[in-house]
């Protein structure tokens, strides 16, 4: 990308800001909390902290919406990046609900990965997909993507992304990744004594804010050797675009996992859907808001399938092809009313996935400073689904420590009575903000 690419790039994206003022009864929340700390000898000096010399704006105001061309590849990218991770996570959480949000997970990865060097840098980039794409084209290319999935006129259906960097006001930090964090991902800068009791409550309240209370708390107490707090929060807000009807909400069964059936309150509604049938299942888009731009996938495994055979086929490639097979049809939907939630240490599923070296003391984060490896990254997340819309939130915090004519079908018939698989994806850009296995409605 020449310069003047890269210029402009940016220059879209500080049209935008990542605050959004939502008023509506229903929401789907996500949090990422990336969290740094040193690892061996950081560069300290109380009274010329490079985040206390760097005067970066901070925008308080909306700024002016510009629709830009998102880079398809960022988006297939972190959707791969998101089925990899959700199928490591399945290896160790076969008996209970999962719900993660892979946007959230690698938007502030993207962010931790402007501080990575060398071999380091080269890891995180097999494990994000961002390979054979450099610095300036990522950065670039998220801004784009960000400020289109915020490019929203549907007022049913409403997006905010926000990031924040926290730093200890006793450390410096380069300032180029400083600036990149700011410029890209319009992240709040901030200087925080780390040894005050108080600067957890202060990041915490952001974290609230930002999720419209949804995540409370991400950081319980802030440890001598922590430095930095890298957070990314999404929330979004929406209604179906067609509403369940209380009235034809009732008990009837749903089988879990061992075959148990249990009763259970599912919503019931018929309609004209999107929908897709293959010989393993069915599958229905249930959209938010007036234009369908963001909608709920739930793809429910026949009779004689189950989720896990499903799990096994779910990656970028099938997913990309399943989303071109939806038709518009007429069909009855039953559907639990559930909640759920969720945590989860990520550690081993990422290196697994190949960013060992960013754990161990051969991590190289020279271009965030010295010495700095990720000792834990961690995930946690709520779901509620009901007859008015969809509430969620997810939370990740990531350590770091010092060291053509076609024949009418037939109106379809889907009783989601058993294990599902659902996403929540922004159809304008292809983004998946959401993914789950539920094994059991709660």
């Amino acid at each position: 990308m020449n310069r003047q690419k890269y210029s402009d790039a940016k220059e879209n994206f500080l049209q935008r800001r990542y605050g959004v003022s939502l008023g509506r009864r229903y929401a789907l929340a996500a949090a990422s909390v990336v969290l740094f700390s040193v690892l061996g000898c950081s560069q300290v000096d109380s009274n010329k902290s490079v985040l206390a010399q760097s005067s970066l704006p901070q925008p308080e105001t909306p700024l002016q919406k510009k629709t830009v061309n998102t880079d398809t590849k960022i988006v297939e990218s972190s959707n791969k990046f998101g089925f990899k991770l959700f199928s490591e996570v399945l290896k160790n959480d076969t008996e209970k609900n999962i719900f993660i949000s892979p946007s959230s997970i690698a938007i502030a990865l993207a962010m931790t990965y402007n501080g990575a060097s060398g071999s380091t840098q080269q890891a995180m980039a097999k494990t994000l997909e961002l390979q054979g794409m450099n610095l300036p084209e990522i950065n670039s290319s998220y801004a784009a993507a960000l400020n289109q999935l915020l490019d929203n006129s549907d007022a049913k259906v409403q997006l905010n992304i926000a990031n924040s960097l926290w730093a200890n006001q006793d450390v410096s930090f380069a300032p180029d990744f400083l600036k990149k964090t700011q410029d890209f991902y319009q992240a709040k800068v901030s200087n925080l004594d780390f040894k005050d009791a108080a600067a957890s409550s202060i990041i915490n309240n952001w974290v609230k804010e930002n999720t419209k209370g949804k995540i409370t708390k991400i950081v319980e107490t802030i440890e001598p050797n922590k430095v930095l707090f890298l957070i990314n929060a999404i929330y979004f807000k929406g209604s179906w675009s067609n509403e369940f009807d209380k009235n034809q909400t009732a008990e009837y069964p749903f089988y879990v996992k061992s075959g148990e059936q249990k009763q259970h309150p599912m919503m019931s509604q018929k309609g004209d859907y999107r929908y897709y049938e293959s010989e393993q299942f069915q599958a229905v888009s249930l959209p938010y808001g007036k234009d369908g731009k963001v909608s709920f996938y739930i793809f429910l495994p026949k009779q004689n399938s189950s989720l896990k055979a499903f799990d096994q086929n779910l990656n970028v490639e099938n997913w990309d092809k399943w989303m071109t097979q939806f038709n518009e049809q007429k069909g009855f939907i039953r559907l639990p009313r559930f909640k759920t939630d969720y945590d989860v240490t990520l550690n081993d599923a990422l290196k697994t996935l190949g960013m060992e070296e960013a754990f161990s003391n051969k991590a190289n984060f020279s271009g965030m400073g010295k010495n700095f490896a990720i000792s834990q990254v961690k995930h946690k997340t709520f779901v509620e689904v009901n007859e008015e819309g969809t509430e969620a939130a997810a939370a990740t915090s990531v350590g770091m420590v010092a060291t053509s004519l076609r024949q009418e079908p037939e109106p379809f018939r889907m009783i989601v009575d058993r294990p599902f698989f659902c996403a929540i994806r922004d159809n304008q850009t292809g983004s998946i903000l959401f993914m789950g296995s539920i094994i059991e409605p709660q």
